[in-house]
């Protein structure tokens, strides 16, 4: 058995202790399907444009007799269809358009390498991904933009105006390479512009949690979608998942929750800089978890609602044809357009020396990139020429005609491998129950539409069309939700990320809001709630101010009362909020910019924050600052029991104030105080000297060595508006919106 021969090599008399090439190629080792000869072959094809070349690197790809490496290696073509003349089969500049280069972010791939893959997709006519990493604002609009823009646990750069230049905007529940885990960019890869990107501090490392934090449900998942949908009401919304097994059950909870595409990443992807152990023990083939996908779709009557791609290792148009008899309308590559583009798979992506530019900040190493976007142009077109060949021999006219035909394939008997010959394939080539549609015939039902943003937008018009200061009052309950979000996408689509000036648009609200109340709040927008709101309140706040207070009515005291729910702030990266009470758990995690005031917070607060300040009036949950690696926090703590609450992994705490410090929790409290008539403010400026005394700082180590040698970091250093020259949510005034 293997495991007898592994022992006898490590126990034996003379240890055989030679690096079998695991991860890196060797000659004499595992055989990789990227080597020098399949990686050298690509790359002549692309750069001198010889389809005959590609043809004997597809050849060396496919041709797994010798060397099996996949599981579409098992399978081949049995079509009962009378082939067609290849020039009668659907052209390659419509199939190409069906491609995608697959999420890889910016600060992963150096700038030259991400906008190589947006100029060829958009040349295409296809779509490029952005990743998690964000995209720089100078792109928007040009050949260099990415149209697929993606929300990821870490919600990097992910603000109103981003979401609003998208065409499709991707939900990235897990990465194919490490599904459950979260990621890290080391701090020597956070350059000045990677940091400008992410709203983040050139230096700092920043961490992307194993889980998006407001999706621990399909109900919350169905949230987030209604979210980016409101925030964008044109894009269609893809929600990304990785092939394991159960995830038929997904993919239909997906369908259900209102996505328009559904996306299954298989094991073989991700970059190099993926731990070793995700890469060869994490995740399964796509063609396992497509293949379940297509069919619980189909049984279930959901495959017409809803549109099915993939990605996960795939380089040749046989792979392309597998998986679209597998279910597939869509493919994605990554580590192919890297290739094409330059990479030696030197594996060296997370150490900032990829020798080629493709995968470094190195300014030098950069200036090595050899790729073109003719060269991705190259290499998808070739792809669909050979897909398009392959159709010709099956019988098919169209993609369309070919989506979701698994009886098209068989597996092989022809195989030697001993561990093949075992396996059973035949519930993966299934024909699925159910007569639904094979592909994606029927619009989704969009929520949107319902929402009290549009009665906004039509309040606000003097404000959108010409800047002149607007103010509303209206009534809030619970299912108005992501209030606010298509308000700010109105104003991104007529002012780009600048927005509009400091409480342009006031709006007052009475009552309770639902979930996401002021997502993606876009500069230039006050919302001041008289009420309590649910979970995820200034989601992704883009600039825009915050104000949640306690009714003068209340039966309670606003600072011993929960008034908003779980995971506020949650990946912020400009703006003000206020909030008069206390917040659940998880608030302001992955702030990126947000200065704000809170009277209370529960478990985890200020997780993963990388920027912004928040000043918390009184107590806080267990693990405060988990993760967090920038910006600053002040706890109210008179008792001193704030010490033992707090996860010091990244960051060390400070007893005493300096004047940067006191003057900014001066500034937030008196505005806090200004905004919210917070009782609880009042009481503490009372005698404010003293109790400044009793404030502790919550410093991360990392920030700190930054901001000691380049002070213009510092969030200390601007001061938001002081509430008495700012105002907020002023009462309507005659001739103002209001009814």
């Amino acid at each position: 058995s293997d495991l007898q021969r592994r022992h006898e090599v490590a126990w034996g008399d003379e240890p055989d202790l030679e690096r079998q090439g695991e991860f890196e190629n060797r000659s004499n080792g595992i055989h990789h399907q990227w080597n020098p000869s399949t990686v050298g072959t690509v790359q002549q094809a692309v750069r001198t444009g010889d389809y005959d070349r590609y043809k004997e690197f597809a050849s060396e790809i496919n041709d797994q007799n010798e060397e099996l490496q996949t599981l579409r290696g098992l399978l081949t073509f049995d079509s009962d269809r009378d082939p067609v003349p290849v020039e009668e089969v659907e052209p390659v500049e419509e199939i190409v358009e069906r491609f995608e280069t697959a999420a890889m972010s910016l600060g992963s791939l150096s700038p030259e390498m991400h906008e190589n893959n947006a100029i060829a997709m958009n040349r295409l006519g296809a779509h490029a991904n952005t990743g998690e990493g964000g995209e720089p604002p100078e792109r928007f609009d040009t050949e260099k933009e990415c149209k697929t823009k993606q929300v990821a646990s870490g919600r990097f750069g992910v603000t109103s105006q981003y979401l609003s230049s998208a065409d499709e905007l991707q939900i990235k529940m897990a990465q194919g390479s490490k599904p459950g885990e979260g990621g890290h960019l080391p701090g020597k890869k956070v350059n000045e512009m990677i940091a400008h990107v992410r709203y983040a501090t050139p230096g700092v490392g920043l961490i992307s949690p194993p889980p998006l934090h407001d999706i621990y449900s399909i109900e919350d998942l169905k949230q987030l979608i209604h979210d980016l949908k409101a925030s964008n009401p044109e894009a269609d919304v893809n929600v990304k998942l990785v092939a394991e097994d159960g995830i038929g059950t997904v993919a239909a909870g997906v369908a259900k929750a209102n996505a328009d595409k559904v996306h299954i990443s298989g094991h073989d992807g991700g970059t190099g800089a993926s731990p070793k152990t995700s890469i060869k023990s994490a995740g399964l083939p796509w063609e396992l978890g497509l293949a379940e996908a297509n069919q619980m779709l189909r049984a279930t009557g959901l495959r017409s609602r809803i549109r099915v791609t993939t990605d996960g290792g795939m380089k040749t148009g046989r792979d392309v044809a597998v998986a679209t008899l597998l279910g597939a309308e869509g493919y994605a590559f990554g580590t192919a357009s890297m290739v094409t583009s330059g990479c030696v798979m030197a594996r060296q992506c997370h150490e900032n020396t990829c020798p080629v530019g493709v995968a470094t900040q190195n300014e030098k190493l950069r200036d090595r990139f050899p790729g073109e976007p003719q060269h991705v142009i190259n290499y998808m077109t070739f792809v669909a020429r050979e897909l398009r060949e392959i159709m010709a021999e099956l019988g098919f006219r169209s993609v369309d005609e070919m989506v979701g035909r698994p009886g098209v394939l068989q597996q092989r008997t022809d195989v030697s491998q001993r561990k093949a010959r075992k396996l059973n394939l035949s519930e993966v080539i299934a024909e699925p129950a159910g007569d639904d549609d094979r592909y994606r015939t029927r619009e989704q039902t969009h929520e949107v539409d319902e929402s009290m943003d549009w009665d906004l937008i039509d309040a606000a018009e003097p404000a959108l069309e010409s800047g002149e200061p607007v103010a509303v009052h209206r009534e809030i309950d619970n299912v108005d939700r992501a209030v606010g979000a298509t308000l700010s996408n109105a104003v991104s689509n007529e002012y780009g990320g600048a927005g509009l000036p400091d409480d342009a648009i006031s709006v007052r609200l009475d009552g309770t809001a639902g979930q996401s109340f002021g997502a993606f709040l876009q500069q230039g927008i006050t919302m001041d709630l008289v009420g309590t709101a649910n979970d995820y309140v200034g989601k992704g706040l883009s600039g825009g101010k915050l104000v949640v207070r306690t009714p003068s009515n209340a039966g309670f005291a606003a600072d011993e009362n929960i008034v908003i729910g779980n995971v506020a702030l949650y990946g912020a990266t400009q703006g003000e909020a206020y909030v008069n009470g206390l917040a659940g758990e998880r608030f302001a995690v992955r702030n990126s910019g947000v200065k704000g005031v809170v009277e209370g917070v529960g478990d985890h607060g200020c997780e993963y924050m990388t920027g912004g300040a928040i000043v918390v009036l009184g107590e806080t949950g267990k693990n405060f600052a988990a993760g967090m690696s920038g910006g600053i926090a002040y706890v109210h703590d008179p008792d001193g029991e704030f010490a033992r609450r707090v996860n010091t992994g990244m960051v060390s705490l400070e007893f005493t104030l300096d004047e940067k410090d006191r003057a900014l929790v001066s500034r937030l409290v008196e505005n806090h105080a200004e905004y919210t008539d917070s009782e609880r403010a009042r009481e503490l400026l009372a005698d404010w000297e003293a109790e400044l005394d009793d404030f502790t700082k919550v410093m991360p180590d990392a920030y700190a060595e930054v901001i000691a040698d380049r002070e213009r970091d510092d969030v200390r250093n601007e001061l938001p508006p002081a509430a008495s020259e700012a105002g907020v949510a002023a009462e309507p005034t005659q001739g103002q919106a209001d009814d």
